[in-house]
């Protein structure tokens, strides 16, 4: 019985990169061998053989963007018992193959001045695209050369430094450190890499403005440690939620992205929000979808597990897409404020600091309140500031009396 073998659900609709082809028509493969490895934006993941059996035929390449049903390859299934006594090569390559395989020979000869194809993930491809740079003229330095980002990035300094004497940026300071004292060399994590290309990209193409806003929890807290008694562990985090989701149905414009072309604004129907989370390799930012149709304690929940799953390695691909507005919360460890980078392609993003009492007046006497500290960057190319303004002091307002964001 042949079989046609297809991608399986990887976590995600969109197209990915094949970026290596293991197997070949003729091969025997065992049950979970490795059939071909494909690159999402953030993970690189080996699609297993379901079955045992020998390859009839291949129906990718590498370079190909495939998706979940996809085909693979055909196979002529075999008792797994009997694999072991299979030839490594089961059939003798037809005439097509023979033919096909002299043709990339002879084409790997041939000397033109048309490019070659280009390897790179999509990330790459995206970034490439929004900084305007050919990827033609980057070498790879990845397997096969393919172009990491990395390459890229080296590409835009070494532009940047080539660039007239006014608009050029310095480079980075070379520094023996040694020669000062004892040092160690640690390198980055791999999450920590890929957030400093998002960082940067993010900061270099996105008109920063932050908006600093305190508002009184006082009774949002009384409220949140009266379930706590009754066995509910609810965390502000869930209730700040709440309140970005009921802000954002009344200002549609934070609930948007800008297109490719950045002249079309591409306004979200649904509240999917993203929270940063700090794990020992670094910021991750799991995606909690459909906030505005979940109760306070299924939120509490479902953001309990995710948060281990984040710390855990355990988060897919699709855990982490598809975000209409991102949250970063330091109120845990401390701090009066600080300027979040937005986290493209939202087009902003909530700092949450920790929170104090401090004195406040109200009629006619100074009373301790519980106050929480607020900043809110945002894409200053989608958001003015009195937009800005505005959305803040409403998060605020549904958080000083949460009873209005029923209304």
């Amino acid at each position: 019985m042949v079989k046609e073998i297809t991608v399986p659900d990887i976590g995600t609709t969109s197209e990915v990169d094949v970026i290596e082809v293991s197997v070949k028509p003729g091969d025997v493969v065992k049950i979970d061998q490795a059939l071909i490895t494909l690159e999402s934006e953030k993970a690189s993941m080996e699609i297993p053989s379901p079955e045992a059996g020998v390859v009839e035929s291949v129906s990718v390449k590498v370079g190909d963007k495939v998706k979940m049903g996809s085909l693979i390859l055909k196979l002529k299934i075999v008792e797994t018992q009997n694999v072991a006594s299979l030839p490594q090569q089961t059939q003798q390559p037809t005439a097509s193959i023979i033919e096909k395989e002299k043709t990339v020979e002879i084409q790997k000869e041939i000397k033109t001045n048309i490019a070659t194809e280009i390897y790179a993930s999509p990330a790459v491809r995206r970034l490439a695209r929004e900084l305007n740079i050919d990827l033609n003229s980057i070498s790879g330095s990845g397997r096969k050369d393919r172009i990491q980002k990395e390459d890229l990035l080296n590409a835009i300094k070494k532009a940047m430094k080539g660039g007239s004497q006014g608009s050029a940026l310095p480079s980075a300071l070379v520094v023996d450190f040694s020669q000062f004292g004892e040092i160690e060399t640690k390198a980055l994590s791999k999450i920590k890499k890929f957030t400093a290309i998002n960082l940067h990209r993010n900061w270099v193409l996105i008109p920063h403005v932050t908006q600093f806003e305190e508002t009184d929890i006082t009774e949002l807290e009384n409220f949140r440690k009266a379930q706590a008694d009754q066995g509910n562990k609810i965390t502000p985090l869930i209730f700040i939620m709440k309140a970005v989701v009921a802000a954002l149905k009344q200002f549609p414009q934070f609930n948007s992205s800008l297109d490719a072309t950045g002249e079309n604004l591409i306004l979200k129907k649904y509240f999917h929000i993203g929270v940063a989370v700090d794990t020992p390799d670094g910021l991750v930012v799991p995606v909690i979808r459909d906030v505005d149709q979940k109760s306070v304690l299924n939120l509490a929940k479902e953001l309990s597990e995710v948060s281990q799953k984040a710390r855990n390695k355990q988060l897919l691909p699709k855990d982490m897409q598809g975000s209409c507005f991102t949250i970063s919360s330091l109120g845990g460890i401390g701090g009066t404020g600080f300027t979040p980078i937005v986290n493209m392609p939202d087009v902003a993003i909530l700092g949450v600091s920790k929170s104090q009492i401090k004195p406040v007046y109200l009629h006619g006497e100074f009373v301790p309140r519980v106050i929480l500290p607020l900043s809110l960057s945002y894409d200053h190319r989608v958001i003015d500031g009195a937009e800005g303004a505005r959305f803040i002091v409403q998060v605020g307002k549904y958080l000083s009396d949460i009873r209005s964001m029923m209304l």
